[in-house]
Protein backbone atom coordinates (compact mmCIF):
# COMPACT_ATOMS: atom_id res chain seq x y z
CA UNK A 1 0.00 0.00 0.00
CA UNK A 2 1.07 3.83 0.12
CA UNK A 3 2.84 4.89 3.24
CA UNK A 4 2.94 8.43 3.86
CA UNK A 5 4.27 10.84 6.69
CA UNK A 6 4.32 14.49 7.45
CA UNK A 7 7.48 16.50 8.05
CA UNK A 8 8.09 17.43 12.05
CA UNK A 9 6.78 21.02 12.57
CA UNK A 10 8.63 23.75 14.33
CA UNK A 11 6.24 26.39 16.30
CA UNK A 12 8.68 28.82 16.09
CA UNK A 13 12.40 28.84 13.84
CA UNK A 14 14.48 31.33 14.73
CA UNK A 15 17.72 32.47 12.37
CA UNK A 16 21.58 31.62 13.32
CA UNK A 17 23.77 32.10 11.17
CA UNK A 18 24.41 32.41 7.16
CA UNK A 19 27.84 31.40 5.41
CA UNK A 20 28.59 31.80 1.69
CA UNK A 21 31.33 30.08 -0.12
CA UNK A 22 32.76 30.98 -3.50
CA UNK A 23 32.37 28.38 -6.38
CA UNK A 24 33.24 28.91 -10.37
CA UNK A 25 30.95 30.21 -13.25
CA UNK A 26 28.84 32.81 -10.88
CA UNK A 27 27.77 30.47 -7.85
CA UNK A 28 27.78 30.67 -4.22
CA UNK A 29 27.07 27.93 -1.55
CA UNK A 30 25.07 29.30 0.87
CA UNK A 31 24.93 27.39 4.28
CA UNK A 32 22.34 28.62 6.80
CA UNK A 33 21.98 27.45 10.41
CA UNK A 34 19.01 27.55 12.59
CA UNK A 35 18.53 27.51 16.51
CA UNK A 36 17.51 24.29 16.39
CA UNK A 37 20.65 23.32 14.12
CA UNK A 38 18.93 22.14 11.06
CA UNK A 39 21.40 23.09 8.44
CA UNK A 40 20.09 24.70 4.88
CA UNK A 41 22.39 24.59 2.11
CA UNK A 42 21.62 25.66 -1.38
CA UNK A 43 23.71 27.05 -4.86
CA UNK A 44 23.46 30.45 -5.60
CA UNK A 45 23.79 31.66 -9.08
CA UNK A 46 24.89 35.31 -9.20
CA UNK A 47 25.48 37.96 -11.67
CA UNK A 48 29.81 37.72 -11.42
CA UNK A 49 32.31 35.88 -9.37
CA UNK A 50 32.86 36.72 -5.53
CA UNK A 51 35.49 36.34 -3.44
CA UNK A 52 35.60 34.79 -0.39
CA UNK A 53 36.54 38.41 1.75
CA UNK A 54 33.31 39.76 0.05
CA UNK A 55 31.46 36.67 0.97
CA UNK A 56 32.56 36.94 4.57
CA UNK A 57 31.83 40.30 4.92
CA UNK A 58 28.48 39.81 3.40
CA UNK A 59 27.29 36.77 5.76
CA UNK A 60 29.06 38.54 9.07
CA UNK A 61 26.36 41.65 7.83
CA UNK A 62 23.51 39.17 7.60
CA UNK A 63 24.31 37.28 10.54
CA UNK A 64 24.48 40.28 12.97
CA UNK A 65 21.24 41.60 11.76
CA UNK A 66 19.17 38.86 12.14
CA UNK A 67 20.78 36.66 14.22
CA UNK A 68 17.54 35.55 16.85
CA UNK A 69 15.13 36.37 15.12
CA UNK A 70 12.28 33.96 13.53
CA UNK A 71 12.88 32.64 9.94
CA UNK A 72 9.45 34.20 8.81
CA UNK A 73 10.71 37.57 10.40
CA UNK A 74 14.01 37.50 8.59
CA UNK A 75 12.01 36.94 5.27
CA UNK A 76 10.03 40.20 5.97
CA UNK A 77 13.19 42.59 7.01
CA UNK A 78 14.99 41.10 3.84
CA UNK A 79 12.51 41.97 1.45
CA UNK A 80 11.29 45.06 3.10
CA UNK A 81 15.22 46.58 3.31
CA UNK A 82 15.67 45.36 -0.38
CA UNK A 83 12.61 47.33 -1.59
CA UNK A 84 12.65 50.24 0.67
CA UNK A 85 16.47 50.95 1.03
CA UNK A 86 18.14 49.64 -1.63
CA UNK A 87 19.94 52.57 -2.63
CA UNK A 88 21.75 53.05 0.88
CA UNK A 89 23.27 49.35 0.82
CA UNK A 90 26.57 49.04 -1.42
CA UNK A 91 27.02 46.59 -4.21
CA UNK A 92 28.00 44.09 -1.95
CA UNK A 93 25.23 43.82 0.90
CA UNK A 94 22.61 44.75 -1.88
CA UNK A 95 23.57 41.24 -3.06
CA UNK A 96 23.73 40.20 -0.09
CA UNK A 97 20.47 40.64 0.89
CA UNK A 98 19.34 39.21 -2.47
CA UNK A 99 21.16 35.92 -1.57
CA UNK A 100 19.88 35.64 2.05
CA UNK A 101 16.56 36.73 0.46
CA UNK A 102 16.94 33.14 -1.77
CA UNK A 103 18.24 31.33 1.26
CA UNK A 104 15.47 32.07 3.79
CA UNK A 105 12.66 31.39 1.18
CA UNK A 106 14.03 28.27 0.11
CA UNK A 107 14.36 26.93 3.89
CA UNK A 108 10.61 27.90 4.55
CA UNK A 109 9.26 25.47 1.39
CA UNK A 110 10.86 22.35 2.01
CA UNK A 111 8.18 19.64 1.40
CA UNK A 112 5.79 19.22 4.09
CA UNK A 113 5.24 15.21 3.83
CA UNK A 114 6.47 11.96 1.76
CA UNK A 115 4.26 9.42 0.25
CA UNK A 116 6.15 6.37 -1.48
CA UNK A 117 4.43 3.09 -2.41
CA UNK A 118 2.03 4.60 -4.82
CA UNK A 119 2.48 2.56 -7.01
CA UNK A 120 1.53 -0.59 -4.68
CA UNK A 121 -2.11 0.21 -5.01
CA UNK A 122 -2.14 -1.18 -8.51
CA UNK A 123 -1.88 -4.51 -7.92
CA UNK A 124 -5.47 -4.05 -5.85
CA UNK A 125 -8.79 -4.64 -7.93
CA UNK A 126 -10.21 -2.12 -6.29
CA UNK A 127 -8.24 0.30 -8.18
CA UNK A 128 -7.98 -1.42 -11.63
CA UNK A 129 -9.70 1.34 -13.03
CA UNK A 130 -7.94 4.15 -14.87
CA UNK A 131 -10.29 7.10 -13.63
CA UNK A 132 -9.99 5.77 -9.75
CA UNK A 133 -6.00 5.30 -10.52
CA UNK A 134 -5.92 8.80 -11.70
CA UNK A 135 -7.77 10.51 -9.34
CA UNK A 136 -5.56 8.89 -6.47
CA UNK A 137 -2.48 9.87 -8.10
CA UNK A 138 -3.86 13.38 -8.32
CA UNK A 139 -4.50 13.07 -4.82
CA UNK A 140 -0.55 12.08 -4.09
CA UNK A 141 0.61 14.76 -6.72
CA UNK A 142 -1.38 17.81 -5.21
CA UNK A 143 -0.77 16.62 -1.76
CA UNK A 144 -2.45 20.20 -0.39
CA UNK A 145 -5.48 18.61 0.69
CA UNK A 146 -3.37 15.68 1.86
CA UNK A 147 -1.74 17.20 4.29
CA UNK A 148 -4.69 19.59 5.40
CA UNK A 149 -6.46 16.10 6.15
CA UNK A 150 -3.70 14.89 7.65
CA UNK A 151 -2.98 17.35 10.06
CA UNK A 152 -6.28 17.27 11.31
CA UNK A 153 -5.08 13.94 13.03
CA UNK A 154 -1.74 15.25 14.45
CA UNK A 155 -3.51 15.99 17.87
CA UNK A 156 -5.20 12.50 17.91
CA UNK A 157 -4.91 9.98 20.73
CA UNK A 158 -3.11 6.96 19.05
CA UNK A 159 -4.45 5.49 15.92
CA UNK A 160 -7.08 6.73 13.79
CA UNK A 161 -9.04 4.88 11.31
CA UNK A 162 -11.04 6.18 8.29
CA UNK A 163 -13.15 4.33 5.76
CA UNK A 164 -14.42 5.58 2.71
CA UNK A 165 -16.22 9.04 3.02
CA UNK A 166 -15.47 9.25 6.40
CA UNK A 167 -11.62 10.69 5.41
CA UNK A 168 -14.38 13.89 4.06
CA UNK A 169 -11.54 14.06 1.13
CA UNK A 170 -13.55 12.94 -2.20
CA UNK A 171 -10.17 11.49 -3.90
CA UNK A 172 -10.03 8.84 -1.20
CA UNK A 173 -13.66 7.94 -0.85
CA UNK A 174 -12.39 4.77 -2.03
CA UNK A 175 -9.78 4.27 0.44
CA UNK A 176 -8.88 3.87 3.65
CA UNK A 177 -6.54 6.01 5.55
CA UNK A 178 -5.00 4.39 9.09
CA UNK A 179 -2.69 6.87 10.70
CA UNK A 180 -1.06 7.69 13.71
CA UNK A 181 0.85 10.88 15.32
CA UNK A 182 4.43 11.16 16.54
CA UNK A 183 5.89 13.03 18.93
CA UNK A 184 8.98 14.65 20.35
CA UNK A 185 9.54 15.19 24.23
CA UNK A 186 5.74 14.71 24.23
CA UNK A 187 4.55 17.39 22.09
CA UNK A 188 2.97 16.07 18.81
CA UNK A 189 4.87 17.01 15.43
CA UNK A 190 3.51 14.89 12.91
CA UNK A 191 2.13 12.04 11.38
CA UNK A 192 2.16 8.77 9.77
CA UNK A 193 0.16 6.63 8.26
CA UNK A 194 -1.17 4.24 5.41
CA UNK A 195 -3.33 4.50 2.64
CA UNK A 196 -5.48 1.49 1.38
CA UNK A 197 -8.18 -0.47 0.05
CA UNK A 198 -11.30 -0.17 2.06
CA UNK A 199 -10.91 -3.95 2.15
CA UNK A 200 -7.02 -3.96 3.69
CA UNK A 201 -5.98 -6.56 6.40
CA UNK A 202 -6.60 -3.83 9.55
CA UNK A 203 -5.32 -6.15 12.12
CA UNK A 204 -2.08 -6.04 10.24
CA UNK A 205 -1.79 -2.80 9.51
CA UNK A 206 -2.94 -0.95 12.56
CA UNK A 207 0.02 -2.75 14.81
CA UNK A 208 2.40 -1.46 12.17
CA UNK A 209 1.39 2.15 11.95
CA UNK A 210 1.47 2.25 15.55
CA UNK A 211 4.47 0.97 16.43
CA UNK A 212 6.05 2.64 13.71
CA UNK A 213 4.72 6.29 14.87
CA UNK A 214 6.80 5.03 18.49
CA UNK A 215 9.69 4.05 17.15
CA UNK A 216 10.24 7.52 14.79
CA UNK A 217 9.00 9.03 18.64
CA UNK A 218 11.85 7.41 20.10
CA UNK A 219 14.62 7.76 17.01
CA UNK A 220 13.69 11.80 17.39
CA UNK A 221 14.20 11.83 20.96
CA UNK A 222 17.73 10.77 20.97
CA UNK A 223 18.63 13.39 18.44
Amino acid sequence: MAGVVTMPRREKTTFRQIEFLPLSDHRVLSILVTDAGEVHNRILHTHRDFGRVELDQAANFLTKSFAGHEMAVVRQQVLQQLNEAREHFDQIMTQALTMAGEVVEASESKEDCVIVGQTNLMEFAEFAGLEQLRKLFDAFTEKRELLHLLDQFQHADGVQIFIGEESGYQLLNGCSVVTAPYQVDERMVGVLGVIGPTRMDYERVIPVVDITAKILSAVLKKH
